[in-house]
């Protein structure tokens, strides 16, 4: 049995905040109220400090099975407990392609001796060539929780319409990658003055916005739950929050680098700053940060995407687009949202555990009795210096910053697998 003492509960659900004790008695929370006994196993002080649902992160890419060199299944989990999250949903771009249930079952059956919880999706169609749908009630009857083929958009709407179909009748989410390359030049780069200068031609936010209100009718006329993949422009969160008032079942996620990095930051850190979609203008990161203030985006996901440092170290037309993003997303958050006003410790907290939870139907993400015992204590004020990753890649243009919200110990399923 485990006690936390005098830490700071803050249960998004419930709204609870309370300074008092947590007893975890196997790998579930037993008690939230004053102890007054040391006959534990660990007693873990947490005086002065948060302690919160460990964080669920529902877009995440660990390159296992086929681009290990990136990061594997072991490296991406230590990067997530390190970064406070109990609970991982990996993308099904590996190679080969999650489209079968062979490929399925060799990440499932390796996930048991992870410090998270990691959770597989299912690809959208076979080996991502938007041609031909998956056997998805198959993948889903063996482990499969949602489906997607994100990194690729789905251009056949009456595929995406079956997929949907099939996604509302399993009760599970489909999340798409919404980017029509029609409307891109060259890919990581939003197209306008940054792209311009560097002569790259770069992709506009039309590519965004015509598949997200493509998709958001489809959601609205097939009942789908959708998830809305990083999204990064105006006119796609302006599209979600329509959508949303007339009852679609649609939901839209934000990464702390489109809620803290502009168009801007790639003349500054290059390659890092490349990511697809790519990072646009000030109007459209303050429209993602009213998007999440008013609840038009309900989830906030790193998309973490791991590269080599030699790959990152290419010309911007030749190196991969994107970033990690596990072991600052908790210190972006609050710098870029808390720290401001624009929302509050508990805001932030419901979109980084209970909303994720509700998307894939999960017990965790919650601090209340019976519930899994899945939680993370850190110092909301402590600034630490981001110099030093637990994943394989370092791909982050956030190397070197100064970020609050230090991670003092991640707890999941009762056991402690992290610890400052």
């Amino acid at each position: 049995m485990i006690l936390i003492k005098n830490g700071r509960v803050l249960d998004p659900e419930t709204k609870l905040d309370r300074v008092t004790d947590i007893v975890i008695n196997g790998n579930q929370i037993q008690s939230i109220r004053s102890v007054d006994s040391d006959e534990f196993d660990q007693v873990i002080d947490a005086s002065g400090k948060i302690v919160a649902p460990g964080f669920i992160d529902v877009h995440v890419h660990f390159r296992d099975p086929g681009f290990i060199y990136k990061e594997d299944l072991k490296t991406g989990s230590k990067a997530a407990a390190a970064g406070g999250f109990t609970t991982v949903v990996c993308m099904a771009n590996t190679k080969p392609v999650v489209d079968c249930v062979d490929t399925l079952y060799d990440i499932l059956r390796r996930v048991n001796t992870l410090p998270v919880k990691l959770l597989q999706t299912g690809a959208v169609s076979m080996g991502f060539q938007g041609k031909q749908l998956t056997d998805m009630r198959e993948l889903y009857r063996n482990g499969a929780v949602g489906f997607t083929d994100d990194g690729i958009p789905l251009m056949d709407e009456k595929l995406v319409k079956e997929a949907m179909e099939i996604c509302a009748k399993l009760d599970v989410p489909i999340s798409l990658h919404e980017e029509d390359p029609k409307y891109i030049k060259k890919p990581g780069v939003n197209a306008g003055v940054v792209a311009d200068q560097l002569g790259f031609g770069g992709a506009s936010d039309e590519a965004e916005a015509v598949m997200v209100k493509r998709d958001c009718e489809i959601a609205l006329e097939t009942g789908a739950t959708v998830d809305i993949q990083h999204i990064s422009s105006k006119k796609a969160v302006d599209y979600v929050r329509e959508v949303k008032k007339q009852g679609a079942s649609v939901v839209a996620e934000a990464s702390p680098h489109h809620f803290t990095l502009t168009q801007e930051d790639v003349l500054t850190y290059g390659t890092l700053a490349k990511m697809n979609p790519p990072l646009r203008t000030k109007e459209d990161k303050e429209a993602i940060i009213e998007g999440l203030k008013d609840g038009t985006i309900e989830l906030i996901a790193t998309d973490h995407a791991p590269h080599s440092k030699e790959e990152k170290e290419r010309k911007l037309e030749d190196a991969p687009s994107g970033i990690i993003g596990l072991e600052t997303s908790l210190g972006l958050g609050i710098k870029s949202l808390v720290e401001p006003g624009h929302l509050s410790l508990m805001e932030l907290l419901e979109k980084m555990t209970v909303n994720p939870a509700k998307l894939y139907n999960l017990e965790q993400g919650r601090i209340q009795v019976g519930k899994p015992a899945d939680l993370v204590i850190f110092d909301e004020k402590e600034l630490h210096k981001v110099n030093h990753f637990e994943s394989k890649a370092c791909n982050s243009p956030f190397i070197g910053w100064e970020l609050p919200g230090t991670i003092m110990c991640t707890i999941c399923d009762g056991k402690v697998t992290y610890k400052r």
